[in-house]
């Protein structure tokens, strides 16, 4: 298994992985040359616990992840992904074309299923979509949090004056009903505007249901 750089204790990567979990090593092999031939970083994985033994919060990517596989199935593996609120795209692939199992994946939050034999194309496609949602999900994190942050350190009456901004009244208007001195008006009110700025940009993310943090 190739060296992937890595964040010390975040599990954040340099970039995007695909990981790639199917018992048949046949098949592992062949789906991390076709990734990496479009320059894109694979790693393997013969089990849905070995996946899980290397697995870190923070990695980013997709799963391309097969159905049926022993001791843990891919639908097993899905639910304790869920559960860990990790929300990595997974691709389903599968030799068997089960409905119900289809049903219960995509319900779940799949990306897509593709049924064996696909074209190197269809996957691909769907890979590279499903990194774009990964990475869109991570961005949106990212500014959720610094919203937050930002809302945190505000003083009470940094606090107060937010609230009149976000009510609509003008820096002139805050400033002349809170007696605001001048000098002290501008630091404030500069402070709280930029602070409305960067939360209704966190407020205003729209997550996309996915099956990573």
């Amino acid at each position: 298994m190739e060296e992937t750089t890595e964040d010390a204790g975040t599990g954040e990567t340099e970039g995007p992985i695909v990981f790639v979990v199917d018992d048949n090593s046949a098949v592992c092999d062949a789906i991390r040359w076709l990734v990496e031939e479009v320059g894109l970083q694979a790693k393997t994985f013969t089990s849905a616990q070995e996946f899980l033994t290397f697995y870190r919060p923070g990695m980013r990517g997709c799963m391309v992840l097969d159905v049926r596989m022993p001791e843990m199935s891919g639908l097993d593996l899905q639910e304790k992904l869920i559960e860990a609120k990790c929300r990595i795209p997974v691709i389903f692939i599968s030799g068997h074309g089960d409905i119900p199992v289809t049903v219960r994946a995509m319900k779940a939050g799949a990306f897509d299923f593709l049924q064996k034999p696909f074209s190197d194309q269809a996957l691909l496609d769907d890979i590279f979509a499903a990194i774009q949602r990964d990475l869109r999900l991570c961005s949106q994190d990212k500014l959720r949090a610094t919203a937050e942050h930002a809302l945190s350190i505000l003083t009470r009456r940094e606090r107060h004056i937010l609230a009149l901004l976000r009510e609509g009244k003008s820096s002139k208007t805050i400033a002349a009903d809170l007696d605001i001195r001048a000098h002290l008006a501008q630091g404030l009110l500069h402070t709280a505007d930029v602070s409305r700025t960067v939360i209704e940009q966190g407020n205003h993310t729209k997550v996309i249901p996915a099956p990573c943090s």
